[in-house]
This record gives C-alpha cells, sequence and structure tokens, in this order.
C-alpha cells in the first residue's frame, strides 16, 4: 500500500468516478449500485447532489497522489453510513481499509455504519479491520445483479473509552 489521502471530489476527477463505477467485476461485488451504471445522465445528477449535500462527506481517495477510488459518509434514515468504491487497478493492496480508517478518524458520530453483500468477501474485511461488527443480514433486490442478495449490515460503535 503507498501513502493514502483523502481528498475533496475536482471536476477533473468526474469521469474517473463514472468509469470506476462501471466497472462490471465491480458491480458485481458491490451488488447494491445504481439501476443502469452506464446511464451518465443519471450519474451526472447523483455526483452532483452527493457535492452539494450538507450533509455528505464524498471524497477521491488517492495512492501516492493517484486516484485510487471515492469513499463517502451520509445520512439514511437518521443513521450515519459510510461507502467506499475502490479503482480495481488499487483491489488487495490495503488501499480500501487505509482510507476507511481515514474517514472514520474524522467523522465523530458513532455509530456508525456500512452495507455490504454477503459475498464481498474483501469489503467484508475491510470492515472488519477497521472494527465493525455484523448487527443484521437482510435480502434485498440489488441491482447491480438483478436478484435478491444477502446483505449484511456492520456497525462501529464507540469503544468503552469514548473513541
Amino acid at each position: 500500500m503507498g501513502h493514502i489521502e483523502l481528498r475533496d471530489v475536482d471536476d477533473d476527477d468526474i469521469d474517473a468516478i463514472f468509469d470506476m463505477m462501471r466497472d462490471r467485476e465491480a458491480i458485481a461485488l458491490a451488488a447494491f449500485t445504481a439501476e443502469n451504471p452506464d446511464d451518465r445522465d443519471a450519474f451526472d445528477a447523483w455526483i452532483g447532489r452527493q457535492r452539494t449535500s450538507d450533509d455528505v462527506i464524498y471524497d477521491v481517495v488517492t495512492e501516492d497522489g493517484g486516484f485510487a477510488g471515492s469513499i463517502a459518509v451520509f445520512t439514511v434514515n437518521g443513521d450515519r453510513e459510510v461507502s467506499y468504491w475502490i479503482a480495481r487497478n488499487a483491489w488487495g493492496r490495503g488501499v480500501a481499509s487505509g482510507a476507511l480508517r481515514i474517514l472514520v478518524s474524522r467523522e465523530a458520530e458513532r455509530p456508525l455504519f456500512a452495507r455490504v453483500a454477503a459475498h464481498n468477501v474483501a469489503s467484508i474485511a475491510v470492515l472488519e479491520k477497521n472494527g465493525f461488527t455484523e448487527v443484521s443480514r437482510n435480502s434485498d433486490f440489488a441491482p447491480g445483479l438483478r436478484r435478491e442478495v444477502e446483505e449484511i449490515v456492520y456497525t462501529l460503535v464507540p469503544s468503552l473509552d469514548g473513541v
């Protein structure tokens, strides 16, 4: 793993994020994705909302200064959730774990939640490595696979020392 940083999304990042989120292998792993990952208008509207919402932190992940993915924290039904998407060229090197560690250190609210497809073993490892624990499982329709998929909900709660 190189040097991992999080930074604000620049206009120049938009095409790289769109391309990354269209990677079919990544879509199969993530499962709970956009209805149509190739719909650029829908993507542009979505990323525009992420970038302008006061409730969303949406950052680019860099490794040694180069684009390596994106990571976010946002509120769903009153719960703070984290999400990340790492570009395939950065898989398997600890980039997601490092990026999540940084994001968690910057987001003070607890508990934090994350959702992951049960078959996404690498993402489960990232969450567990960062102290998230499983709290529930359910099945839901996954647009990326166009079928029902088991989803695991994880949480990160305050430690006994309040961190």
